[in-house]
């Protein structure tokens, strides 16, 4: 399967380490992982996303990329293909507008389900899918039933709509497809709905049967003398339901980043004001 990274924060802040040089960091990763890599950030709120069909291993590109980035939001993927060729087209995070999603997982028996999900993504959004992959699917699906609460263009979409677009979509999904396996090495042939999904302000990740991990505070912050917006919160679990940053990741990252478990068809995630929430 494929592995996910995701980054929130107060302050514009160098990924470099949790893309490259980190132990468990995507790039070493990526041995296991070859088909393809994207990475999503933010700059004055305007998306950009850089991808390649290159293993991020043996890309001078993803270095360069991972080096450069700085950002208040980034959204990272690298692939192991379990559907659909070997093209950017399918190649993670998938964007529409200022929303990002990454997915790590697939749909079983997906040929069988395709028309169907198909079917109930919105006409006007059907136009935008372009590659063969059920993640595609997946992400223009939260989108078609996310449209019917808020604004697709509205940036500071408030987490809990969101929250409930997602839950409604996999319910759905579920009834066209099967349950998710809630065992992470169930098998790749098993249906996994663990993804994130972003539009630079609000961030959300559903934990649908493979493993991801958040982390909200650090043991100790190697930057607290210096930086602006240190705050107890930072090294401390948070008591008001406000994070100075908020990290997602496929395996937990070394450094100083306290990491928790999501379990099977939780959503996590925090509005444009760095409030978070558990559903």
């Amino acid at each position: 399967m494929c592995r996910l990274f995701g980054f929130r924060s107060v302050i514009q802040s160098m990924v470099h380490s949790s893309l490259v040089s980190a132990d468990n960091a995507l790039e070493l990763q990526s041995s296991q992982h070859p088909d393809g890599w994207g990475v999503s950030y933010y700059v004055e709120e305007a998306p950009h996303l850089v991808k390649s069909v290159q293993s991020a291993l043996n890309d001078s590109l993803f270095k360069k990329v991972s080096g450069l980035v700085s950002s208040e939001t980034v959204l990272a993927h690298i692939r192991n293909a379990t559907l659909g060729n070997k093209t950017i087209l399918n190649t993670h995070p998938f964007q529409y507008g200022h929303w990002m999603f990454a997915h790590n997982g697939n749909i079983k028996n997906f040929k069988n389900h395709r028309d169907k999900i198909t079917a109930k993504i919105t006409p006007a959004l059907q136009r935008f899918i372009l590659g063969e992959t059920d993640s595609e699917l997946i992400f223009y699906f939260i989108l078609s039933n996310l449209q019917t609460k808020i604004s697709l263009s509205q940036k500071n979409a408030p987490v809990e709509m969101v929250a409930e677009a997602i839950r409604e979509s996999i319910s759905d999904l579920v009834k066209i497809c099967g349950d998710y396996s809630k065992i992470d090495d169930a098998g790749e042939d098993e249906t996994y709905f663990t993804f994130i999904l972003t539009n630079g302000k609000t961030m959300l990740a559903h934990q649908g049967g493979k493993n991801l991990f958040y982390s909200t505070y650090k043991t100790k912050c190697s930057d607290r003398d210096s930086c602006p917006s240190y705050a107890p919160m930072c090294e401390a679990a948070p008591t008001d339901g406000q994070v100075n940053h908020l990290i997602f990741s496929s395996e937990p990252l070394e450094g100083e980043n306290i990491w928790e478990a999501l379990d099977p068809g939780q959503i996590i995630g925090v509005d444009g004001h760095m409030k978070i929430s558990l559903f």
